[in-house]
């Protein structure tokens, strides 16, 4: 009888747990569907608010910006006060500015919110992380639960556009933010018993002096990279990452003095650790920077509407979840590295697909060659990120997957700046060896698709100058497609060469 209420004590705990991973899985989802749901949304809000061009920008990116660049104080702080407590502040600050945002009357009401969103959603990530960190001491069932957290968090930034086009069908603009309203609310309600504490009593105060450094070395170098990437002139680009890279320097410097760092610098001693942090920022630079590509191509040259192009984009979701149930099954028997390499291998693959498409291809085959490419990265992401959560100390746990979400934010910003400038380049060579002259008059004709598409129709040939930018654009395209594909292959061998001999834990076998 006693061994029979033992095991049912035990039963309890196990369903309990996932019941807790159910809800960290919801805000983690909501925090990366806010990066993209306003993308359907912008025509609607501009013409209500009627934002200038800057203040629609930081509509756009101040929640990114915000986000990038706390997280890691908001990591080293949740190590401290307690991830628990600052997941669920964090939650009631993430409802509080949902509500503003739906309701701003103003384009600087809605960049405020959208920044209190960003800080918001910085507690959310490395929060959620650590404390499944801390509900799955065990191997297995923490890769499973990290796999279901990869899921929703990779997820949402398709989903994001999907349920901003359902909502704007029969709402208002400010819809796509109080949907995350009754989520907030539940977890606030539920986190309490379902979620444990975990922190670090002994930690002293995270230094405020490194916290200002981390946030202005990350958001100046991400605003710089963005910039460039934009093809913005003049001195700022430069500027921001000329900043982004004295205060990344005087980070690292007092991190290497400082009696209570935001970030253990020994845990990049660690094989691991190391090795998974550019895993993941490889994998994110490649996605991030092929997507922005993707989404120009399939509502550009192959002329779907953006709620459509969205709905095509549901199938690689499934690629995603199907690679990152097969990593957390195979890890079981095979070493990391094999799971890990064989993933960038396939994502390479998918890339290399997509050099093969055309302007003439069909929807089905950029999905195929995408969704190649999806199953790849879902065998690569859930291993990265317990690699990144399970190297450090349990009481580092925040830190760590803060760190692990700053290397995916830069990458996602070098991916887009790198991929994105090579393929303009191709573009606008192209363009200028094919096109006609009168398309070329125009400065945004001669950069960009989308330009030249609006001005070939009151040319004397708009189909000559609708072919000539489309293949141009699809030669850039192509490019960038490559260049991915030989970055994953060399990524491949590099990581796998590293995990090779590495365990689970991070440490050499």
């Amino acid at each position: 009888m006693v061994d029979e209420t033992v095991q049912n004590e035990a039963d309890r705990r196990r369903g309990r747990r996932w019941w807790g991973v159910a809800a960290l899985t919801l805000p983690a989802l909501l925090a990366s569907m806010d990066l993209s749901v306003l993308f359907m949304a912008a025509p609607w809000l501009s013409a209500d608010l009627a934002p200038s061009g800057t203040q629609l920008l930081w509509i756009m990116d101040v929640y990114g910006f915000a986000m990038a660049g706390l997280l890691i104080t908001m990591g080293a702080w949740g190590d401290r006060i307690g991830r628990r407590r600052l997941l669920l502040a964090g939650a009631a600050l993430f409802g509080a500015a949902s509500v503003l945002a739906a309701f701003a009357s103003t384009p600087e009401t809605l960049v405020l919110a959208r920044a209190l969103l960003g800080v918001g959603g910085a507690t959310l990530a490395p929060s959620t992380l650590a404390l499944i960190r801390t509900m799955f001491p065990d191997d297995g069932p923490r890769r499973a639960a990290i796999g279901v957290w990869t899921a929703a968090f990779t997820g949402g930034v398709v989903i994001g556009p999907i349920v901003g086009g359902v909502l704007l069908e029969h709402f208002w603009w400010g819809s796509v933010f109080l949907i995350n309203v009754p989520v907030m609310a539940a977890l606030l309600l539920v986190g309490p018993v379902l979620l444990p504490e975990s922190r670090d009593p002994g930690r002293p105060r995270p230094d405020v002096a490194s916290a200002v450094l981390s946030l202005l070395a990350v958001t100046a170098t991400i605003y710089g990279v963005k910039e460039f990437a934009a093809g913005t002139g003049g001195p700022m680009p430069v500027t921001g990452l000329i900043i982004g890279t004295l205060a990344g320097v005087l980070f690292v410097r007092r991190q290497q003095r400082a009696r209570a760092p935001l970030i253990e610098l020994a845990l990049f001693g660690r094989r691991g650790f190391g090795a998974a942090l550019s895993c993941q920022a490889v994998v994110v630079a490649a996605s991030a920077g092929m997507g922005f590509l993707a989404v120009q191509f399939v509502q550009l040259v192959l002329g779907l509407r953006p709620f459509t192009a969205a709905l095509w984009m549901l199938p690689t979701i499934a690629g995603t979840v199907a690679g990152i149930v097969l990593a957390t099954t195979a890890v079981r028997w095979v070493r990391t590295a094999v799971p890990v390499g064989t993933g960038l291998l396939l994502a390479a693959t998918g890339f290399l697909l997509l050099t093969t498409i055309s302007a003439t291809s069909t929807v089905p085959a950029v999905m195929a060659a995408y969704t190649v490419l999806t199953f790849g990265t879902g065998l690569v992401a859930p291993l990265a990120v317990d690699l990144i959560v399970s190297t450090a100390p349990p009481e580092r746990a925040g830190a760590a997957s803060a760190l692990g979400e700053t290397s995916a934010e830069f990458g996602g910003a070098v991916g887009i700046a790198i991929l994105g400038t090579a393929a303009a380049a191709i573009y606008r060579t192209g363009l200028a060896d094919t096109a006609p002259p009168e398309l070329l008059v125009t400065r945004d004709a001669a950069d960009t698709l989308g330009g030249a598409l609006q001005i070939a129709p009151s040319l004397p040939d708009p189909t000559a100058a609708v072919t000539a930018a489309t293949d141009a654009f699809v030669c850039g395209f192509s490019t960038a497609a490559a260049l991915a594909a030989v970055l994953l292959v060399v990524s491949a061998a590099v990581v796998t060469a590293r995990l090779w001999n590495t365990a689970p834990t991070g440490e050499p076998r």
